[in-house]
């Protein structure tokens, strides 16, 4: 009879267990991977050892919650899960306090689809984008680890609840980042990332920042392009030079960081020392060479040869050339050093006037003409000039090509020696006596002389007479009615005869009359008189334009 009560009894317990309900258990026994657990069914029921977070924690006659899954599987057993009571219980507990924005503080359990799985009471979904700020290549090192989280989307229905850790590390760097650039002072040292790289420097990550490297402040050296000398994901340390707190903005510079090869260059660069370097940029005034990191000096094109004539350094010079050169100049504070390299040979313009002594004749060919001179080489490299003034005692010339031909060879005289100046004054005149030293042998005030007209002007007209002299015939000096236009009267290669009336040996001019050719003596002689005394201005006329 008493058997059969509690057979009774047992029955109405078990009719009283639902599928889908939290009943309280009885732990009876741990064994090795679970836990067996009575809730008053017709056999106990068995829980995954796993299910608890601390399976030390769980011993015999311990009451427990467990989810009941099943009433009895096809043995007669209870299906009951411990996880799953405690997850119901914590989503009640969860949902009554939790909502979209608070941190929790969870355990990453595993992977899923799309994410990762974590315990904060109940499981929650952890997107894979949402575990870090960086991408994760490898998320099995998270797994198993504790870390706080931000909640961002709850779903009271479904019972779903989305996290995310990088939000989290984003506020947290934000705010450290606002704490770190208000403390930050010009001249700090501070470390950082290169995180992006531009045709103009680098942008370096200081922990939730930005701070730009330019190109300029990445080496005291020649830097063309930054990826010389940083790339991507390259942490470095950094000087801070300036900051701009309203715009938010950090300058950093690298070379900052490293001794300036400048600060003691005049030691190691002195006037006149021999030092070599390699050709590192050529400009249409010079060679930039680079002696050593951070330090370049200029070989002026002036200073490459003393005697060749270097229209741009690329003539002779190439990039990546190595050379030697001499120091001629420092200028400390705008980073500046001058070099030469036609210091390394002997100038040959030192011994110059003792080779070439005022006075000595010499020949040789034309090199070039100009509208002033042509420019004689009297040996490799030395070339003097003759200036259009000393071609001729006579001539008055405007193109020496009527004269010359580049490459014709001619006989001069030196007159002169710049040293310093690298010039030579030549002639060719000086090489014969001035006529107008004997002007008065060949000609006499008031004789009548032949010539042929070789320049018109609006004054009068030019002459040239016996020995390649040049006499002047004013327009008032042809007739003696007016004579509106020369032109209408006299042409050029016309030969004429003509009267002198005045000679002026010491400005080399003389003055010629047509109209006087008829004049008798007295008449003649009143002429003459009338120049010396109050015709001043017509002759004068003729030294203007001679």
């Amino acid at each position: 009879m008493q058997h059969v009560m509690e057979e009774l009894l047992a029955g109405s317990a078990v009719a009283r267990l639902r599928a889908g309900q939290i009943v309280r258990g009885v732990v009876t026994e741990v064994r090795q991977g679970e836990v067996v657990v009575d809730i008053g069914a017709k056999s106990e029921g068995k829980v995954r050892l796993s299910e608890f977070d601390d399976p030390n924690d769980v011993q015999p006659g311990q009451e427990i919650d467990v989810y009941l899954e099943k009433v009895e599987d096809q043995f007669g057993s209870p299906i009951i899960c411990y996880d799953r009571a405690q997850q119901q219980k914590n989503w009640e507990k969860i949902a009554a306090t939790a909502e979209e924005g608070g941190v929790v503080t969870g355990k990453i359990k595993g992977k899923t689809r799309g994410g990762l799985l974590v315990g904060i009471g109940v499981d929650a979904f952890l997107p894979s984008s949402q575990l870090d700020i960086q991408p994760v290549k490898n998320v099995e090192q998270f797994i198993g680890r504790t870390y706080d989280f931000k909640i961002i989307k709850i779903n009271q229905e479904r019972r779903n609840i989305v996290l995310s850790r990088r939000e989290l590390l984003e506020d947290e760097r934000r705010e450290k980042s606002r704490r770190l650039f208000d403390e930050l002072k010009v001249g700090d040292l501070v470390k950082g990332f290169v995180k992006n790289i531009t045709d103009y420097g680098a942008f370096v990550d200081l922990d939730g920042f930005d701070g730009l490297l330019h190109v300029t402040d990445m080496g005291w050296g020649r830097v063309t392009h930054p990826n010389q000398v940083v790339r991507i994901g390259e942490e470095l340390t950094l000087m801070v030079i300036a900051i701009d707190r309203e715009k938010e903005r950090v300058s950093l510079g690298l070379k900052q960081t490293m001794a300036n090869p400048w600060d003691n260059i005049e030691q190691r660069y002195s006037i006149g020392t021999c030092v070599k370097g390699k050709v590192v940029n050529l400009v249409p005034y010079g060679a930039f060479v680079e002696l050593q990191d951070g330090v370049e000096g200029l070989v002026h094109v002036t200073e490459i040869s003393w005697t060749r004539k270097i229209a741009k350094p690329s003539d002779v010079l190439k990039i990546g050339q190595e050379v030697e050169a001499v120091v001629i100049g420092i200028q400390k504070e705008e980073q500046k050093i001058a070099l030469g390299l036609r210091q390394l040979e002997e100038n040959p313009w030192e011994q110059i006037a003792h080779r070439y002594p005022v006075g000595t004749v010499v020949k040789g060919p034309i090199q070039s003409l100009t509208t002033y001179g042509a420019f004689v080489e009297l040996e490799q490299g030395i070339h003097g000039m003759v200036h259009v003034s000393d071609v001729s005692w006579t001539r008055k010339l405007k193109n020496l090509e009527e004269l010359f031909h580049v490459g014709d060879e001619v006989e001069v005289v030196v007159l002169s020696v710049d040293e310093d100046g690298h010039r030579i004054a030549l002639g060719i005149k000086q090489l014969s006596d001035n006529p107008w030293n004997r002007i008065h042998e060949f000609f006499k005030v008031g004789a009548v002389v032949k010539g042929k007209v070789v320049k018109l002007t609006n004054f009068g007209a030019f002459v040239e007479l016996e020995q390649g002299i040049d006499g002047f015939i004013h327009i008032g000096q042809i007739r003696e009615e007016r004579v509106e236009k020369i032109r209408d009267v006299l042409k050029i290669g016309e030969e004429v005869q003509t009267r002198v009336i005045k000679i002026d040996a010491a400005n080399e001019r003389i003055a010629l009359s047509i109209k006087a050719l008829d004049y008798d003596p007295r008449a003649l002689q009143n002429e003459i008189n009338a120049w010396k005394s109050g015709a001043q201005s017509e002759f004068g006329t003729l030294g203007d334009l001679l």
